[in-house]
């Protein structure tokens, strides 16, 4: 895409205020939602009195996929005009005379853990789903979806030197890292990496990322970075004749392949301290479990380049059938077609002659220890709770910091350690009418993740008590008196507790 033609659209959507807000205040919240779902009706009615003016304009042709007349276009992008937009390949011409959205592009807020305000920029891509017609390109590329934002939404906070986007796409992520430290981004589809070159010109950050062409780490052999994000293609898909393959999801590989690759092999890219975190996929086979599958991805890439810390999230687990339903429809079929009940009968022969029984959907963050005597930290888990906000990066840093920690402490040490409360954590007990004691208590807390946890009184005791004054030793013992319980195993029981209320980011690990 020609740089000057971008710079002339950059002006353009600058003086039109072609931003998340502005567009929402146009036509209502209410219908905004909706044409965020792919129903536009809504939208075109709130337009109907506001045919003045370049926003409406670029809001019929760019998100309801509106034809527009060319002269029309000339008015609401006067700098780029009907003639660079068709040059540029945003607008296509479509009988008789109009002009019509060929490339997706969109206004976005994304959430950074770092910033109090959203960052605002704007996206090319192939268009979405609702606006194009028929099956998407083998080479599609893909805006700023839900696994997008998920994946900035929780990257540490902290600034890095050396940035690795490993996929990049339309390039949304690596601008998000070019705001930390110097970025390389790759990609094995080149028509990602023209569009997110369009787009890291568009929004003022061509000169912070270096873009290379390569399959996964072959761009990058040999190098060393601070922080990679990662949202590869790990969408589990049949090798078959049948299934069509798309660039920005399947990886080409067989079952959960590709995302077993990245874990095992990611890490050798970081440098010491270096962090990854990654989306990802993986498949739990008939009699096994696919998080302590991913624990072992870790465990051997850290035999071979010694301590790594890590945090496995499973978000989600799905059954084969809702699997192959989700990305069935992803590519455009729909449900009750032929083409659609194929395209999972396809999903769920592949998942039946391997003898898969469920999909986890999650993410996964591996450091590379400075560390060499001991061995690494990997906690694996299914937490499906709400994230705090929209970036929870800070917080799971923290949670992820507390966590490896209280992991390396001996039970000892446990115990030696002034530990401090959360100001998150609240506490919710059930009484039967009548009874003194309580029928159940439990420890809650909505960040970084909604968490519901059972304890019995010692441990609520306990942490109602953690204010960093005492260490739990001499709290285990206080209250192992109180309540009349065996010291020894108060402190036993205080001390497991310690270990998961840390990875939860409700208990914090201040001194010992």
């Amino acid at each position: 895409m020609h740089p000057d033609l971008i710079d002339r659209l950059r002006t353009d959507l600058r003086a039109a205020d072609y931003r998340v807000g502005a567009i929402a205040e146009m036509l209502g919240a209410s219908a905004d939602a909706a044409r965020r779902r792919g129903v536009l009706a809504p939208a075109r009615r709130a337009l109907r009195a506001r045919a003045e003016g370049a926003l409406p304009q670029l809001i019929r042709l760019l998100l309801l996929g509106d034809a527009v007349d060319s002269s029309a276009i000339d008015a609401a992008l006067p700098a780029l005009g009907a003639e660079g937009a068709l040059a540029l390949g945003l607008v296509e011409e479509t009988p008789p005379g109009s002009l019509r959205a060929a490339l997706s592009l969109t206004p976005v807020e994304v959430a950074d853990a770092r910033k109090e305000q959203p960052l605002h920029w704007w996206i090319l891509s192939d268009l979405d789903d609702h606006l194009r017609s028929g099956p998407a390109r083998a080479d599609h590329v893909m805006g700023v979806g839900g696994a997008t934002r998920s994946l900035i939404g929780q990257a540490p906070p902290y600034d890095a030197p050396r940035c690795l986007d490993l996929g990049t796409g339309c390039g949304v992520v690596a601008m998000h890292l070019a705001l930390r430290g110097r970025v390389v981004a790759t990609d094995i589809s080149e028509r990602a990496l023209m569009m997110a070159r369009a787009n890291a010109r568009l929004n003022g950050l061509e000169g912070e990322i270096e873009f290379r062409r390569g399959d996964l780490f072959a761009p990058v052999a040999g190098e060393r970075f601070d922080l990679i994000l990662s949202n590869p293609p790990f969408v589990i898909t049949p090798r078959s004749a049948e299934t069509p393959v798309y660039e920005y999801r399947d990886g080409g590989m067989i079952g959960d392949a590709l995302a077993e690759r990245v874990v095992r092999e990611a890490p050798e890219l970081l440098a010491e301290g270096g962090e990854l975190l990654c989306l990802a996929n993986w498949e739990s086979p008939w009699g096994g479990n696919g998080l302590e599958r991913v624990r072992a991805w870790i465990t051997g890439a850290g035999e071979r380049l010694g301590a790594l810390d890590a945090w496995v999230i499973e978000r989600d687990r799905v059954e084969p059938v809702q699997y192959a339903e989700t990305w069935a429809r992803d590519g455009g079929a729909r449900p009750g077609s032929p083409e659609f009940d194929e395209l999972v009968e396809g999903w769920l022969d592949d998942f039946s002659q391997r003898r898969i029984v469920a999909v986890g959907l999650g993410s996964i963050r591996v450091r590379r220890s400075p560390r060499t005597a001991d061995g690494g930290v990997v906690h694996v888990e299914h937490a499906a709770g709400g994230f705090r906000g929209d970036a929870p990066g800070d917080l799971l840093s923290r949670a992820f910091d507390a966590g490896a920690a209280a992991e390396l402490m001996s039970d000892d040490e446990v115990l030696a350690t002034r530990w401090l409360i959360d100001p998150a954590v609240g506490e919710a007990r059930e009484h039967r009418p009548g009874e003194e004691a309580p029928r159940s208590i439990v420890l809650t807390t909505d960040r970084p993740i909604a968490r519901r946890i059972a304890a019995d009184p010692l441990l609520a005791a306990a942490v109602g008590v953690c204010d960093g004054e005492l260490a739990l030793g001499p709290i285990a013992d206080a209250l192992a008196t109180l309540l009349e319980v065996d010291a020894g195993a108060a402190a036993e029981a205080l001390v497991s507790s310690a270990r998961e209320l840390a990875w939860c980011g409700m208990l914090v690990p201040i001194a010992r």
